[in-house]
Parts: C-alpha cells; structure tokens; sequence
C-alpha cells in the first residue's frame, strides 16, 4: 500500500520547496490535503508525481509545483472570494478553500464535477461549491471574484472571465504565446484598468473550451 503521508510530504520538501514556494499558509496546507483522494482510485498510487496526473477524457491535474507557484504569486487571503476555473475532481478547490473565504469550482466536465462534488463533501469543505458549465465563460452569478485560478494552458484569457474580477482583484492563467510557449502570467485590476506581467515558464495541457474563435478576412 502507498503511504501517502510520506508522499505528502517527499511532495512538499522535493518539488514545493526547492521551487521558491516560501509562504508557510500554502505550504502547511498543501502539506495536509490529501490529493490522492480527489483522483481516480487508480491514480492513487501516482498522485504526487512531478508531472501533470491524467484524470481521463483528456483532463489533467496540475503538476504540483507549477500549482504551488501560481497560487503563491496570487496571494490568496481570508477574505477572498475565488474562482477555480478548471477544478476537475476538486483537489484545486480543497485547497484554495482553506485560504480563502468561499470558492466556487467551475468545469465543463460533468463526471469530473460529480467527483469533485463528492470529494469535497466526504473532507468536510463547507465553504466551496461545485459547478457544471463552459470553463470560458466562469461563473458570474457569484462574482465578482477578488481572485480567479485557470488550471490549464489557454490561448488567452477570454473578456467573460476578465470581467468577473473585482477590482484590486488577481488572475493567474498560463496563457500559450505565439511561439507556443506556456507563460504563467498575472493579471491585476485597478482603477478598471487589467494588467499583466509573466511570471515564469510552464508547459502544462491545454484546458478544452478556450480556443480563439477563426476569424475571416474578406
């Protein structure tokens, strides 16, 4: 059997750490959800592994590390209000709820939702919930949200999702560039103005729904 504790924590000291991860918060509870039991069963054994974790139909979960980074450049606090675009079996979800005030995790697939939904019941999480809907277009019926997380590439940040963020509010996506690199960026409102800036390189799947809509010539 997996002692998933350890691997809990070879997680933590072998991939977190050593990455410029330094805020005690995110760690100690990274250190404690258990993602292993928002996987499929028979990904268990591999939950902790430093690469993004199919979850099937052509989803994945972020490889912990890059995960890790987003969510600190983001500073998620207390007081938040977040949106968890991409939350496939919840474990995003399960975390940024114990940072945040509520989170609501929103995913175009409906088996993975169903799971998610399931997952975060049976841990107790009383302060997400779990929505079925097209990824690019978010959730505004509970925004706007102080902070938003894109759990996947996307070619660009669709204008639905930008404006669901409240002011002083933080995005963080890793958003392709025309060279087909993965670039996680950070975007911030203020004044009504949304600006960004890169923060490092990564390389994880695409998330289904985003692609930029053909346009024509004549």
């Amino acid at each position: 059997m997996t002692d998933f504790a350890a691997a809990r924590f070879f997680m933590v000291e072998g991939q977190i750490r050593p990455n410029k991860v330094t805020d005690h918060r995110l760690v100690d509870v990274l250190s404690e959800t258990p993602r292993e039991l928002f996987v499929p069963e028979s990904a268990r054994g591999v939950a902790y592994v430093d690469d993004d974790l199919p979850l099937g139909n052509g989803r994945y979960l972020l490889e912990p590390m890059v995960f890790a980074r987003m969510l600190q450049f983001v500073s998620v606090q207390e007081t938040d209000r977040v949106l968890d675009v991409g939350c496939a079996g919840g474990y995003s979800t399960a975390v940024l709820a114990r940072l945040a005030a509520s989170v609501v995790g929103v995913d175009s697939d409906a088996g993975l939702t169903a799971a998610a939904t399931a997952a975060l019941a049976a841990q107790g999480v009383a302060n997400a919930t779990i929505v079925t809907a097209p990824m690019a277009e978010g959730y505004a019926q509970s925004g706007p949200y102080d902070v938003i997380v894109i759990e996947g590439t996307i070619p660009e940040v669709p204008a639905a999702l930008a404006a669901q963020l409240a002011e002083d509010g933080r995005l963080v996506a890793i958003v392709r560039d025309e060279r087909g690199v993965g670039e996680v960026r950070l975007f911030q409102r203020a004044g009504g103005v949304l600006s960004s800036r890169i923060l490092f390189e990564a390389q994880p799947h695409a998330l289904p729904g985003f692609e930029k809509k053909t346009s024509f010539v004549f």
